[in-house]
């Protein structure tokens, strides 16, 4: 009886090859094949990308390396408000980011959202500064001087009486926000 030609399935692993049994069971034993499970959860991991892409600004966008058909995809699917147009579209965009260089744009938007918190750890550095130099007086004056020696003393002494005196008189905080800007000139320089 003549043997049976093997049987073939598709791996989207290996980019629409085909393989055999024999070539699973061996993959199979080296565990080199991916289970469906893995496959699964980078997919909708490349899915939940193109989500956050859509969700970004135009600035930000234009950060991110995207081509082609990807980049058409994200930039209609930001247009649509339609629940389920919506939701395929994002579908979509998740298939396309199998095909794409998805290492090259994980990349780029990790460094945006890095980026992005380095600024507001920064900022609240700065408001904790500000808070501090208001309630706290001469002492927290002097700390801050001797954390950041570039900052004119008689500068931010200045500021901090108007500040208060702003807010015994319950004037808008003009003085409050030029010791803010102040003091994140003075932080950026450092850092």
């Amino acid at each position: 009886m003549p043997e049976p030609p093997p049987k073939h399935k598709s791996n989207p692993a290996q980019n629409g090859m085909t393989m055999t049994e024999s070539d699973y069971s061996a993959a199979d034993e080296q565990g080199s094949l991916p289970s469906k499970t893995q496959r699964k959860k980078a997919m909708h991991a490349l899915q939940e990308l193109g989500t956050a892409l859509v969700a970004l600004s135009e600035n930000e966008l234009a950060q991110i390396p995207l081509q082609g058909e990807l980049a058409t995809a994200i930039y209609q699917a930001r247009k649509l408000r339609q629940r389920e147009a919506r939701r395929r579209q994002l579908q979509y965009i998740g298939r396309l980011m199998r095909s794409a260089d998805s290492e090259g744009i994980k990349a780029a938007y990790q460094a945006l959202m890095d980026k992005n918190h380095h600024h507001v750890q920064q900022h609240h550095l700065v408001e904790r500064w500000r808070d501090r130099l208001l309630g706290d007086g001469n002492t927290a004056l002097t700390a801050f001087l001797q954390q950041y020696p570039q900052g004119d003393s008689q500068q931010l002494g200045q500021l901090i009486r108007g500040a208060l005196k702003e807010q015994r008189h319950d004037k808008p905080p003009a003085q409050a926000r030029k010791l803010f800007r102040y003091l994140r000139e003075i932080i950026s320089e450092q850092s």
